[in-house]
């Protein structure tokens, strides 16, 4: 027997709705089947189940809002009957809870004179502005109280219980969770950065050939270049790659790059790439170009936003030259990609010419790691670019 819980999608995220079931009891189900669908700040998510079984018990109903790690649901393992699996939780949940202690004994006192019925209120005096507009909302005149005690109901008054009724906008809430996460960074984090420029001219050569030699659409982009780089350098620096929690650092054993991704609706998500250090350049481009796919298209998996254990953020697409990131708790670093642009560099031999180069940055926490980790990481990243040849 095992539990589907509600998953965490970020630090930002205390709790979700559950808006489908998509197994029912007595059903068989596969690891990585979507089972469900959860409305997050992030927008709909479908939630996958972790390993094989059967549905015994749906405790949650849709529409229910569920903190995070509440039960889902109770699955049968494949050699269990889901039906004596359905009824040990069902018993469970009947039982009652842990006997209170008996309260003490309250002293009796003298009787305390009721005191009189209160005069009812008079209804509120509503301005025919208002009453045509409380119309028009379709709001009722009865449950509207003025701003000011006695005074008439007003247009005012009218359009602030409208608001308050109005639905919430889903890019104010999810920019709300984002603000909410990044200060809390800021507030516990005590980040340190560092910066470098990189040249990139000797990858971008590489990648032409590379590109050259495969059909249009199995091409590789400069971005999924770059990842696989920051994946590989990152063997090199260990306390980069993990999570601080309970007081403490803790290293992860994989490498899963959150890549940082605009939605068009407003705001950010960070879908993750699993084992970036260990795909092919091209088995990578297409784990980047499949999971930014189902991001922008709304349709992302709760795997897609799982176990990310540092972040990447590139905006050279949108012109910006350096990236100063936010580390996104409980991770400890962050790396930003800025523009690949022809800029003058100075080779070895003294010659000035123009070659494409990257400004790389690292936002990193210090509790985990100190400057000497962050440089060393750099520099593997520089080694890794110029010989891009050892990437794929």
């Amino acid at each position: 027997m095992f539990e589907l819980r509600m998953p965490s999608f970020g630090a930002d995220m205390d709790d979700g709705v559950l808006v489908q079931w998509r197994m029912e009891p007595g059903q068989a189900v596969r690891r990585g089947e979507v089972v469900a669908v959860v409305e997050t700040q992030k927008g709909a998510i479908d939630v996958e189940v972790w390993q094989d079984g059967t549905a015994a018990r749906l405790v949650a109903q849709p529409g229910q809002r569920l903190p995070v790690g509440d039960v889902l649901a109770v699955l049968a393992s494949p050699d269990e009957a889901w039906q004596g699996v359905a009824a040990r939780a069902a018993e469970a949940a009947a039982a009652p809870g842990p006997p209170r202690p008996a309260a003490a004994p309250t002293p009796v006192s003298a009787p305390v004179p009721a005191p009189a019925p209160a005069l009812a209120a008079a209804p509120a005096r509503v301005s025919p502005a208002a009453r045509k507009r409380a119309a028009e909302l379709g709001l009722d005149l009865g449950k509207l109280v003025p701003a000011q005690p006695g005074a008439p109901i007003s247009l005012a008054d009218v359009e602030r219980a409208a608001a308050a009724a109005a639905p919430v906008d889903a890019a104010a809430a999810m920019r709300a969770a984002i603000a909410a996460a990044m200060t809390r960074s800021k507030r516990e984090i005590p980040h340190y950065y560092l910066g470098c420029e990189l040249s990139v001219e000797a990858a971008h050569r590489w990648l032409e050939d590379f590109n050259a030699q495969r059909p249009i659409t199995e091409r590789v982009l400069f971005a999924a270049l770059a990842l696989r780089a920051v994946a590989l350098a990152l063997r090199e620096a260990p306390a980069l790659n993990g999570r601080f929690q309970a007081g403490r650092f803790e290293p992860a054993p994989a490498i899963h790059l959150g890549v940082v991704t605009a939605l068009r609706g407003g705001g950010l998500v960070v879908p993750t790439v699993h084992d970036a250090d260990r795909l092919a350049l091209p088995q990578l481009m297409a784990a980047l170009r499949e999971v930014l796919s189902r991001a922008r298209g709304g349709r992302l998996r709760s795997s897609d936003l799982a176990d990310s254990t540092i972040t990447v953020s590139n905006l050279g697409d949108l012109g910006v030259d350096t990236v100063y990131g936010v580390i996104y708790p409980p991770q400890v670093a962050l790396v930003g990609l800025g523009r690949v642009q022809r800029r003058p560099v100075v080779r070895e031999d003294g010659i000035i010419a123009a070659e494409r180069t990257l400004n790389v940055t690292l936002s990193a926490d210090h509790r985990a790691s100190d400057a000497l980790a962050g440089a060393g990481f750099l520099a593997a990243l520089r080694e890794r670019l110029a010989h891009p040849e050892t990437t794929p």
